[in-house]
């Protein structure tokens, strides 16, 4: 099955992503894969994906990620990278810079949205 990427729909953590591969949009059974644009100055609220594992690849710019229990790891991320985050890892990304990032996620969760738990009492330990 072929799809271009069309709408847009707004993420539990603050983001607004193009519709891809996902249960609600051809049916896949075990995986979402969509584009994520993060605009200069964007971040995300800190959450997780409960039991499922992210796997991201930066097309272009470039971000922060803190991740961690406490987000108390950073790692920058640029054109090219890729990025692994385990299953249940809080995490918040972040473009402090002055250009948008642009990324493909996967995601192990067929329904994208449904494995999003926020995670609110981590927000101010990340610098804004």
């Amino acid at each position: 099955m072929k799809l271009r990427p069309g709408g847009i729909y707004s993420g539990k953590q603050g983001f607004d992503y193009f519709e891809g591969i996902a249960k609600e949009t051809v049916g896949s059974q075990g995986v979402c894969m969509h584009l994520l644009t993060i605009p200069p100055g964007g971040r995300a609220k800190a959450h997780k994906h409960e039991s499922h594992e992210t796997a991201i690849y930066v097309i272009s710019g470039s971000a922060r990620m803190y991740w961690g229990e406490k987000l108390e790891h950073v790692m920058e991320t640029n054109a090219g990278d890729l990025i692994y985050i385990p299953a249940d890892t809080p995490h918040l990304p972040f473009n402090d810079g002055t250009e948008p990032a642009v990324a493909v996620i996967a995601r192990t969760d067929p329904n994208e949205q449904e494995s999003v738990v926020l995670l609110p009492e981590l927000e101010a330990l990340v610098p804004r």
